[in-house]
């Protein structure tokens, strides 16, 4: 009997034992829980780093530690580190944090302890970054440090001294910012991928500047050993900046405030054919064989019918009246054209702020008369007449001429194909609306010859105007060639990348 009692006592010590320790551990294990619920569960990650097991401190700590390094950029050989503050990045860590705590908290305590006895781990949550980036500021970073230090701009192409021809520039290469702004900003957003290689764009050889092609330009003529005087212009048309000079056996000639007067000979054709239009409309079956006539052969008696359809008498006149209106107040028709064997008449006798010049003298034709730039911009009012409807014929005669009839008259002057002069210097098929000119003395010396035009070419659209005098004669085998030269060097420099 007492052997059954000590039996029973004995197991109840055990059992109560068992008991207490089971509450110890179930107490044990709530206060471990307690403890570590205040900690972030395993596998949770904040912005991409992983917080699971720390406090919202530590937590904190570790999200801002990642997050404030440095972004490395490789770009163009060399390495950058960017601080994010200096590029306007910032991480809206309070947010995240909340964030984190509201997900840390979403079960219940005890339902949450429970899972703990039994090992159940909850599932892995990630809290997204969340984060500010002031684009302007990493824009102004790239356009004001990055892009001005490391770029390499393209070298221009340069005229080779005693040629027509330039030297090969050098490529160059540019951020390409567009793309910079987001691979920075994804590297920004990383928490282990911050080293970004930017990406560059080719940039092609610039053309020479306007005085490089000047000074080549002059180089030629000197080259050429021509000694009588010479009249350049040259209007790039896509930019309207413009060359001019005057050269005296190669000394530079004062071309302000007024131009040098030349004699116009069959280059005044051009505003024949302009007064014509304006005058008269568009023409009719016989104008239009006079008008090709006037371009295809040069013909004389039919530029004197063109201004005779003007007026029988006047028609000169009228032409400068024209010319004049828009400004040219050194070119004149001052006579019909007639022949040597049959001249017509002095009408009336110009006097021009050129031809009174005293310091050159280029014994220019009363007749008829211009300056290398007046002829110019003659014809670059006509090429943006007939391109898009502008400049001074529409604005000076806004009823009397139209853009088409501008295009049909840049059609007549591509019929002439003289083939010497400014087209020889161009390769063939090039476009060239021109008008060249030259006219004997009365002992059938040449002391002028000239060439004016407009040029249409891939590379941009140009106007040239070449006219020279020479005292003694204007020798046709140094002449020709000065302007198939000085025509090569305008060609190729505007076509230097086609």
């Amino acid at each position: 009997m007492r052997t059954r009692n000590t039996s029973y006592l004995f197991f109840r010590i055990i059992s109560l034992l068992l008991v207490v320790a089971a509450v110890v551990l179930t107490m044990f294990q709530l206060v471990s829980y307690s403890r570590n619920r205040n900690n972030y569960p395993a596998g949770m990650t904040i912005g991409g780093v992983a917080v699971g097991g720390v406090n919202a401190q530590t937590a904190s700590e570790r999200v801002l530690q990642v997050y404030s390094q440095p972004v490395e950029i490789q770009y163009a050989d060399a390495i950058i580190q960017i601080a994010p503050t200096v590029i306007g990045f910032s991480v809206d860590i309070e947010s995240m944090i909340a964030a984190a705590d509201l997900e840390r908290t979403s079960s219940s305590f005890w339902g949450g302890f429970w899972d703990s006895l039994w090992n159940r781990p909850r599932p892995a949550s990630a809290i997204p970054l969340r984060a500010t980036l002031v684009e302007e500021q990493l824009l102004a970073y790239l356009q004001t440090e990055v892009a001005p230090r490391y770029d390499k701009p393209a070298s221009p192409a340069q005229p080779i001294a005693g040629s027509v021809n330039f030297e090969s520039g050098a490529e160059g290469q540019e951020l390409n910012i567009n793309r910079a702004l987001l691979l920075i900003e994804d590297a920004l957003r990383s928490p282990n991928n911050r080293v970004v290689t930017l990406t560059y764009q080719r940039t092609a050889p610039t053309r020479p500047t306007l005085d490089n092609l000047e000074i080549l330009l002059k180089q030629i003529i000197e080259l050429s050993d021509f000694d009588g005087i010479i009249g350049f212009y040259l209007a790039d048309l896509q930019t309207s900046q413009e060359i001019h000079f005057v050269l005296e056996n190669n000394e530079e000639v004062s071309i302000d405030p007024t131009d040098v007067a030349f004699t116009a000979s069959s280059t005044i054709k051009i505003p024949i054919m302009i007064s014509n239009v304006l005058r008269q409309g568009k023409p009719d079956t016989i104008t239009d064989q006079y008008m090709q006539d006037v371009f295809q052969q040069s013909d004389n008696a039919a530029a004197d019918l063109l201004m005779a359809e003007i007026d029988r008498a006047t028609g000169p006149l009228l032409v400068t009246e024209d010319i004049q209106a828009l400004g040219l107040e050194n070119s004149f028709m001052a006579g019909f054209f007639c022949s040597p064997a049959n001249p017509c008449p002095l009408l009336r006798r110009y006097t021009t702020p050129a031809n009174q010049r005293t310091d050159i003298y280029t014994n220019p034709d009363d007749f008829n008369q211009t300056t290398v730039s007046e002829m110019g911009i003659l014809l670059t009012d006509l090429y943006q007449c007939a391109e898009n409807g502008g400049g001074a014929l529409i604005a000076a005669f806004p009823t009397q001429i139209t853009q088409a009839d501008c295009e049909l008259m840049i059609e007549y002057m591509l019929q002439d194909k003289f083939g010497s002069l400014l087209q020889a210097g161009l390769p063939d098929g090039t476009r060239i609306a021109h008008k060249h000119g030259f006219i004997p003395d009365r002992f059938g010396v040449v002391h002028d010859i000239s060439d004016v035009g407009i040029v249409y070419t891939s590379g941009g659209d140009f106007v040239i105007a070449i006219y020279t005098y020479h005292p003694v004669q204007g020798i046709w085998g140094q002449v020709n060639p000065l302007f198939v030269e000085l025509a090569q060097a305008v060609y190729n420099y505007f076509n230097l990348n086609t």
